[in-house]
């Protein structure tokens, strides 16, 4: 008897749903599973074979084939057990098929019978109310993540005999809800701009960025604050927007990194890699294709510390991704493609020892030196960085006499505002750092004062178009920032001010 039960699979960070064809027929007694299974997938015969029996159903001693359609799509993982067991069981008159009809079913089944969470329920059913499902059976530790998508039913189970009887009627699973208020309450960061002392300057271009989502280089000798400059960088950024949380938890559930009893990410994400990250790691890949960091750090901060140690290819895989935010991973079998819409904060010291051009302490390393460290960022991707800026090594008398600065919560506000004006400009969640050419032409008119000093730049920087284009992008946001509708020219000047570091390391 043939039975179909409904399942749901993964091709990147899209849901689709499978058939799950069971036939039980007379011959010798034998379990196929065709349609592309992965190893987890085959050892499912296993699993639900145990698990049958030790439930007190009666497992069949005849032939079984599994077909997983569409047969030309990868599976991957264990969460088919659940819908094979329940075919079976149907195919062999144990229960009535009708009752199977208009659920979707995901579960790893332990051989007690128990069912176990899996990864990456939430993306797979999210598509569920595009195509016409609403109910949907996951296990209980799944059930707060997959209650995420709205206009569906979801049913946790924790066991085999509880779902069965619930399909019987015996004993009816409520559908599983979340209060969504509840965890946007959760949402701070710790760390404050205020506890750093001193780095006005370099406080100001964080300020910058976090307003226009652009991508900041910072150079200076070691213990500076680099490092804890960015930790607080998130601090100022403008909350998510629901879109852009149930998209960021995706990423998270796929790559089974949910923090637990965190079914939605509400604060954005701050991924700092250590440097001896593979590339595959940092920009996504692997046998069966994973998000990598610049994926994980999808609507917030990819940081880099010390930046220069990073391995060259690892690095140069980054271009792509930062000028089109996506992030695309090919294998023999498939395509999948990742969103990479990023800020990236980069630190480094400027030569080996970290002390060139320091007021304190002398460099002791050669000129040569010193141009084979720098140059292990390559001119294309120093290109990439809107704002490249000096962060000093500060005296005894600047950490004891600074006061306390302003608090995250204060320039958080006026780079929402500076937000909510560029969400007014182009009518979605889009920041001044990623207007295409045409966008720059319409909404950055400058005026004959500003062009002129742009023009002087261009040649005195000996700047790339792109360079050209980023200057105009971040003076935009400076704009945005004094709440003026047209570019001036100390908006310019500002823009360009940010540029210096290129020239003075880099020559």
């Amino acid at each position: 008897m043939l039975t179909i039960v409904r399942s749901l699979a993964l091709n990147g960070l899209d849901g689709c749903i499978v058939q799950v064809e069971v036939d039980v027929s007379s011959g010798l007694p034998g379990f196929d599973i065709v349609g592309l299974p992965d190893v987890a997938v085959r050892e499912a015969k296993d699993r639900v074979r145990a698990a049958i029996k030790n439930v007190g159903y009666e497992y069949p001693p005849r032939r079984i084939t599994v077909n997983l359609a569409p047969a030309d799509l990868k599976k991957e993982g264990p969460v088919y057990d659940l819908a094979i067991s329940l075919g079976i069981l149907a195919s062999t008159e144990q229960i009535d098929p009708v009752l199977l009809q208009g659920y979707v079913f995901l579960g790893e089944l332990s051989l007690d019978g128990s069912i176990r969470g899996v990864n990456g329920v939430l993306p797979r059913v999210a598509m569920l109310p595009s195509g016409g499902y609403h109910r949907v059976v996951v296990p209980a530790e799944n059930a707060d993540e997959a209650a995420m998508v709205q206009n569906i039913e979801v049913y946790p189970a924790r066991s085999l005999v509880q779902l069965i009887d619930h399909l019987k009627g015996e004993e009816q699973i409520p559908p599983h809800f979340v209060n969504t208020e509840e965890l946007w309450k959760e949402n701070g960061y710790k760390a404050d701009m205020s506890e750093v002392r001193g780095h006005l300057a370099v406080k100001r271009a964080l300020e910058v960025a976090a307003a226009g989502g652009h991508n900041v280089l910072m150079l200076g000798s070691p213990g500076s604050g680099k490092t804890m400059l960015a930790r607080r960088l998130p601090g100022i950024l403008p909350s998510l927007a629901p879109a852009e949380a149930l998209e960021i938890t995706k990423l998270y559930s796929l790559a089974g990194l949910l923090p637990p009893g965190r079914p939605l990410i509400t604060e954005r994400p701050f991924r700092a890699p250590h440097h001896n990250v593979s590339t595959s790691a940092l920009v996504g890949g692997g046998k069966y294709p994973r998000p990598g960091e610049i994926s994980l750090a999808h609507r917030g901060i990819l940081f880099l510390d010390e930046v220069a140690e990073f391995r060259r290819d690892a690095l140069e895989a980054l271009r792509q991704p930062l000028e089109d935010g996506i992030i695309t991973v090919s294998r023999v079998h498939s395509s999948v493609t990742y969103p990479a819409g990023i800020m990236l904060v980069a630190s480094m010291n400027p030569c080996p020892c970290g002390f060139l051009g320091d007021q304190e302490k002398e460099c002791s390393c050669t000129p040569l030196q010193v141009q084979r460290y720098l140059n292990r960022l390559s001119g294309p991707l120093l290109d990439r960085f809107d704002l490249q800026v000096d962060v000093p090594r500060l005296s005894f008398n600047d950490l004891e006499n600074s006061a306390h600065g302003e608090s995250s919560e204060a320039i958080r506000l006026r780079v929402k505002q500076a937000r909510a004006v560029q969400i007014e400009r182009f009518g979605t969640e889009m920041t001044n750092s990623e207007m295409a050419p045409a966008q720059i032409t319409k909404y950055c008119p400058l005026n004959q004062e500003a062009l002129q000093l742009l023009r002087s730049a261009f040649d005195r920087l000996d700047l790339s178009a792109r360079g050209y284009n980023k200057i105009i992008k971040v003076s935009r946001t400076i704009a945005d920032l004094a709440g003026e509708k047209e570019i001036k020219v100390e908006h310019i000047a500002e823009a360009i001010q940010y540029r210096g570091m290129e020239r003075k390391y880099w020559g």
